[in-house]
């Protein structure tokens, strides 16, 4: 055993030395190495980096693998040297028991590449197998009368080594009346055959025992020995002889246990125990013994273990029929296995992608599959199919491998995973399949910009808001993932009544949220347009635009503005504020003064109505809501004062409603001689503690400026018509607004009250520091009488004392502006400003 050892190991190293490395096949392009059965874990078997050009950081960096058929990984990939060494011990009797050529299979995958490299390693038989006899005693019974030179089969020696290291000779020891012959069988194996080379007797010797030696031809040879013991029997005249010479059955795989596959027939003329015929097993193998049973009485060959198409496709069995004197004969039975689609594809997932960019380009090779149906002919094709709608489709690369890869490009906004279902199924009848599920996960790519939830946005913003008060929040989704999701907004550039647009308002980054940052006014701002950006954080950067109104609300913070009548200075506290002339003959309804007011503020704010709040006589006067017309409401009395003092109330619609007041003065005169009265006594009384001297003085020189331009004016006209001045063509010729008015009434202040008298007017009076003039508005060309001094005591009002002498317009100190008689209006305005 030592010599054996040291024998093995030198052999060991000479086969690895001389071992082939690696040569190229022509077909599918593999790798193919040599290596002897039983060698330790670990070993060598070739260098694969270098024969398939591979550095060796491309090996980790790759993820190359090795892959072997069946459960046992025979092989494994030194990642450090890039070797193919042994990953389990290797016994070739094993694995191949009945194969001339033991060869394994494996295969090389570059999972970066996603490419396969086949590898066959050749599995060489090494002599660690001795022959061995299936019937280490075997008794065979002869005849005496068995003639020389008879032959009789021996049990033949099996080895599960192969070729030089199987059984290569035989040997016979024991007896001299027999010998040793070996016959070539069909498949070029020895079987060993007893020849009786002298004749038996049996009275001589009842029993002879032989001893049958096989040797296979390795180095040392290993042996092996059956007993062979022959008893001598009486004369049997006659063999057993078969039906037939071979009996060939096909048996499907699926065939039940127990069941009976064919039945042998031998027949012997002879009679009683020489005619008794048996069946037994002559030559077997191993798995065939533990498959089929023999009825030594019937020849019924019967299925005591199941059948598999796939281990074992056929059986060769030998049976000798023997009959009581130990004659015999010997059939052949062969049992063909039929294959039946007993198995489903087998998918494998030899390399897989988890993740798989949306932007990858059509054609990307996502998963490796190898798929492999352990049945035969159309029970074994094989095909794989993929779901139309996904995008992926499956290309065969290598034999019995297939490549998933995309079929167009992937959009993770639309569909962010994938369970792509592989479905194998083989031709058989009925067919059978199997499947493998694929996940895969689209990682984002920056493709979409983000998009507002509305197209334009728009918010009302109260005026004199507090600073930094919350406008409004705009809001942005991006179809992306992660960071490329991620939305931040700033403020587009712009100015507002040219300050800078972000002194105004600004946007909150992260959530969108426009602020106010100052107080909007609503008389200055009505409102602003700007846009918001919203940018993701993607490289590069994408984002879009949207526009946000800005409307500013108005509030009621505006009071009423009147613009007529004005106010009276700061400086004239005791000055009258407006001064209206209503005659005391006017109707009700009649307009005496309309009271003009704005409101800066909008809409309701703005919205004004007038309300008569005080007057002298509550029931004289009413104003018009929304006109603010100041109307008489019923006939003037000969009771009421002459002078009528009112405050009108202007108020707006907001709330709280604002408020303004406007005071009028209205003066019931028939004439100016009245009207100049009041005012006189008026102005009087609004300047006690001046002297009377001065404002005398100007009302003289005014009530004498109008006199006098008045004069020229009639004498003018008296010169260039005095044939027709009573007629009625003073009208025809331009002087329409005068007729039948008689000419004695403009001669002096009598004439200015006929004048007066003869048309509706109103009379507008405003003083300021007690000096007025007296004007008829809507005229071109206009006619002044001068005024004269007044005299120390004022004079008395009009319609005070109705016996009083008529006041002469001498006695004011008041300038009347009268305009022409054809510029004259149907409602005559007067005002009276100082002289």
């Amino acid at each position: 055993m030592w010599a054996a050892g040291r024998r093995w190991g030198w052999r060991e190293r000479a086969l690895l030395l001389g071992m082939l490395v690696a040569t190229w096949e022509t077909a599918w392009g593999q790798l193919r190495y040599s290596v002897p059965e039983e060698i330790p874990k670990g070993s060598f078997v070739g260098d694969v980096a270098k024969d398939l050009g591979l550095q060796l950081p491309a090996l980790i960096d790759h993820g190359v693998r090795i892959i072997s058929e069946g459960r046992t990984q025979y092989f494994a990939l030194h990642g450090k040297t890039g070797h193919l060494v042994t990953a389990e011990r290797i016994d070739r009797e094993q694995l191949c028991e009945s194969a001339q050529q033991c060869v394994l299979h494996c295969e090389v995958i570059v999972e970066g590449e996603m490419n396969i490299y086949g590898i066959e390693v050749e599995i060489t038989d090494i002599n660690d197998n001795a022959p061995s006899f299936q019937e280490t005693e075997k008794e065979l019974r002869m005849s005496e009368m068995t003639a020389p030179g008879s032959r009789f089969p021996l049990p033949e020696a099996h080895d599960l080594d192969s070729g030089s290291n199987s059984v290569q000779s035989y040997e016979l020891s024991g007896d001299e009346h027999f010998s040793l012959a070996v016959q070539a069988g069909p498949g070029g194996d020895q079987r060993p055959e007893l020849v009786l080379t002298k004749a038996l007797d049996r009275e001589e010797a009842a029993f002879h025992e032989l001893v049958l030696r096989a040797s296979d031809g390795g180095e040392p040879a290993r042996t092996g020995t059956a007993r062979i013991r022959v008893a001598v029997l009486d004369a049997n005249d006659n063999a057993p002889v078969f039906s037939q010479a071979e009996y060939t059955v096909r048996v499907p795989e699926d065939m039940p246990v127990g069941s009976t596959l064919v039945t042998l027939t031998a027949t012997d003329d002879d009679e009683g125990v020489n005619g008794d015929v048996k069946f037994n097993f002559h030559k077997m193998s191993i798995r065939a013994s533990q498959i089929f049973l023999l009825n030594s009485e019937t020849g019924e060959i019967s299925l005591k273990d199941e059948m598999d198409f796939e281990e074992i496709s056929s059986h060769e069995l030998e049976v000798q029929a023997r009959d009581g004197g130990e004659l015999f004969d010997t059939a052949k039975v062969s049992i063909v296995v039929i294959d039946i689609n007993d198995n489903a594809p087998e998918i494998s997932v030899r390399s897989a992608l988890n993740e798989i960019s949306e932007d990858a380009p059509s054609g990307t090779v996502v998963a490796l599959l190898q798929v492999k149906d352990r049945d035969s002919g159309a029970n074994g094709e094989v095909r794989c199919s993929i779901a139309e709608s996904l995008p992926f489709h499956l290309e065969r690369s290598f034999v019995n491998y297939y490549r998933v890869v995309t079929s167009r490009e992937l959009d993770r906004e639309q569909v962010s995973e994938y369970n792509v279902t592989v479905r194998a199924a083989d031709g058989g009848s009925p067919a059978l399949w199997s499947s493998a599920v694929l996940w895969l996960r689209v990682l984002d790519v920056n493709d979409n910009a983000p998009v507002f939830a509305e197209a334009r946005y728009s918010a009302r913003l109260p005026e004199n808001n507090a600073a930094g008060a919350l406008v409004l929040r705009v809001r942005a989704w991006d179809a992306d993932w992660g960071q490329n999701a991620h939305v931040r907004y700033r403020l587009g550039e712009g100015r507002v009544r040219g300050a800078p647009l972000s002194s105004y308002v600004s946007v909150e980054a992260e959530t969108g949220a426009l602020y106010a940052l100052r107080s909007f006014d609503y008389e200055e701002v009505r409102e602003v347009e700007l846009w918001v950006r919203a940018e993701d954080g993607g490289a590069p950067t994408l984002s879009s635009n949207v526009s946000v109104r800005l409307v500013i609300v108005d509030e009621n913070d505006n009071a009423p503005q009147v613009l007529y009548p004005p106010a009276a200075p700061l400086a004239a506290g005791a000055g009258w504020t407006g001064v209206e002339l209503a005659p005391r003959s006017a109707e009700p309804g009649a307009v005496v003064a309309k009271v003009v007011a704005v409101d800066a503020d909008a809409g309701q704010n703005a919205w004004l109505s007038y309300e008569l709040a005080k007057a002298t006589e509550p029931g004289l006067f009413r104003v018009g809501l929304h006109s603010g017309e100041v109307r008489t409401a019923r006939f003037p009395l000969a009771r009421d004062a002459a002078r009528q003092s009112l405050v009108v109330v202007v108020k707006d619609h907001g709330r709280p409603a604002l408020s303004a007041t406007a005071t009028l003065t209205v003066v019931l005169a028939e004439s100016v001689a009245e009207l100049l009265a009041e005012l006189g006594s008026a102005a009087s009384a609004a300047a006690p503690g001046e002297p009377a001297g001065s404002l005398t003085r100007w009302l003289v020189l005014a009530v004498a400026a109008v006199s006098c331009l008045f004069l020229a004016f009639l004498l003018l006209l008296l010169a260039l018509r005095l044939r027709r001045w009573r007629r009625s063509q003073l009208l025809a010729a331009g002087s329409g607004a005068l007729r039948g008015v008689p000419a004695s009434h403009f001669v002096g202040i009598d004439g200015v009250r006929a004048f007066l008298h003869s048309y509706s007017h109103e009379v507008s009076l405003t003083a300021d520091s007690r000096k007025s003039q007296l004007r008829f508005s809507g005229a071109s060309c206009c006619d002044t009488i001068p005024a004269r001094p007044l005299p120390d005591e004022p004079a008395p009002l009009l319609g005070e004392d109705p016996a009083a002498p008529p006041v002469s317009s001498n006695d004011y100190p008041f300038s009347v502006t009268l305009p022409s008689a054809a510029a004259l209006p149907f409602h005559r305005h007067v005002q009276l400003r100082p002289a």
